[in-house]
């Protein structure tokens, strides 16, 4: 899962935001770094994306990349989860538009950066202005990110070139993030993630 995925399943789970999107800069154990509420957050995260990657949708999914893809194949399926998010969230959370959950998520997040990581910080200046989570919804964007992540991270390079197989297989992702994301949803909320 990526950032939208991990604050809808945190605001199902009635989990704090700040530490689903957080964790993914926080190194070891938080406790007594952040308020409780941030590090049970935090852990959450990390529980979903063990959870994620041993869904068997998911491990199929990898076999749906070129071999030259595969290494990077999890990183780039944490991105389609959340173009599929996106794209039919008013199938999955009908009585909230994507924008006015953005909107929210944004307004608990905000106030609390001056106590996060700078790397966290500079990630914000950019994840809202730019309106990141409603714009995964479109399938260039999404090879936009893939390819700002391999130009950030060299070792990671193949990530730009794992957007050819997301094009290719897309119907076939399409099928499995419909196979497994709503199990997830429902796990969020009987809050047993």
């Amino acid at each position: 899962m990526n950032f939208l995925a991990h604050l809808h399943l945190a605001q199902l789970a009635e989990s704090s935001l700040l530490g689903n999107l957080l964790a993914d800069f926080v190194r070891g154990n938080p406790a007594g770094d952040y308020d409780p509420a941030v590090v049970a957050g935090i852990m959450m995260h990390r529980r979903v994306d063990v959870l994620t990657d041993i869904q068997p949708e998911v491990k199929a999914c990898r076999d749906y990349f070129s071999p030259q893809f595969r290494r990077v194949a999890p990183i780039t399926l944490d991105v389609v989860w959340d173009h599929f998010l996106a794209r039919h969230w008013q199938q999955l959370e009908p009585t909230c538009s994507l924008q006015s959950f953005t909107q929210q998520a944004r307004s608990l997040i905000v106030p609390h950066l001056p106590q996060t990581p700078q790397r966290f910080q500079n990630l914000n200046s950019y994840l809202w202005p730019e309106r990141w989570l409603e714009r995964y919804a479109e399938l260039p964007f999404i090879g936009d990110v893939l390819a700002g992540m391999a130009s950030r991270r060299p070792r990671l390079a193949a990530l730009a070139g794992s957007f050819t197989d997301v094009e290719r297989q897309y119907h076939q992702l399409e099928t499995q993030f419909w196979q497994f994301y709503p199990r997830m949803m429902e796990q969020a909320r009987n809050k047993s993630l």
